[in-house]
């Protein structure tokens, strides 16, 4: 039933070889860059930023502490949201992309999940980041940096994946006609 919501009649889009090589470079350069930055902020970092300052005001409706866990819901609902209308629209890259961008920003998050103690890292307003806050009211900041671990690695899991999938989706378009037909997600026969 929700299958058949979420995806489109004609189902998700092949994926053309030149399209599956470009994302790959695209892909490989921006894992090396994530790999080797230390500051814990990316480039895609920026417009994150301003779906996580938007979810404070977005979730303000509901209280103190949802509104400051608000930020972090809102830089994750986005890519979630541009990821189930692709996949409505079955575009199979842009559903891969917003799969990776949903878990890149597991990253970003996990960054200001380690500095909860320390506060070293530059805030938007005020004194206490979001992550200080939230684990302070519920009694876990001492176990900030592990937690940040976690959610680190679910981050680099979550785009190894989306990777993974959108690879697994380009070996079996190489089986479609050359006729550039779209095929369904149910396996055939």
């Amino acid at each position: 039933m929700i299958r058949d919501w979420l995806l489109p009649e004609h189902g998700l889009s092949p994926v053309a070889r030149e399209t599956f090589g470009a994302w790959c470079v695209f892909y490989a350069l921006f894992l090396i860059y994530a790999a080797t930055n230390a500051t814990g902020f990316l480039f895609i970092d920026y417009a994150n930023l301003m779906f996580h300052e938007a979810g404070h005001v977005e979730f303000s409706w509901a209280g103190y502490y949802t509104r400051i866990l608000g930020g972090t819901l809102g830089e994750l609902i986005v890519p979630l949201v541009c990821l189930l209308i692709f996949l409505r629209r079955g575009e199979t890259t842009a559903v891969a992309f917003s799969a990776f961008w949903t878990f890149e920003n597991f990253l970003y998050i996990a960054a200001y999940m380690a500095d909860a103690r320390r506060s070293a890292l530059p805030l938007v307003g005020g004194d206490e980041s979001d992550w200080t806050i939230l684990f302070s009211h519920w009694g876990v900041l001492g176990f900030d940096t592990r937690i940040a671990a976690i959610v680190r690695g679910l981050g680099w899991v979550g785009m190894l994946a989306s990777i993974g999938w959108l690879w697994w989706r380009f070996l079996i378009s190489q089986d479609l006609p050359a006729t550039g037909s779209s095929w369904k997600l149910e396996a055939r026969g």
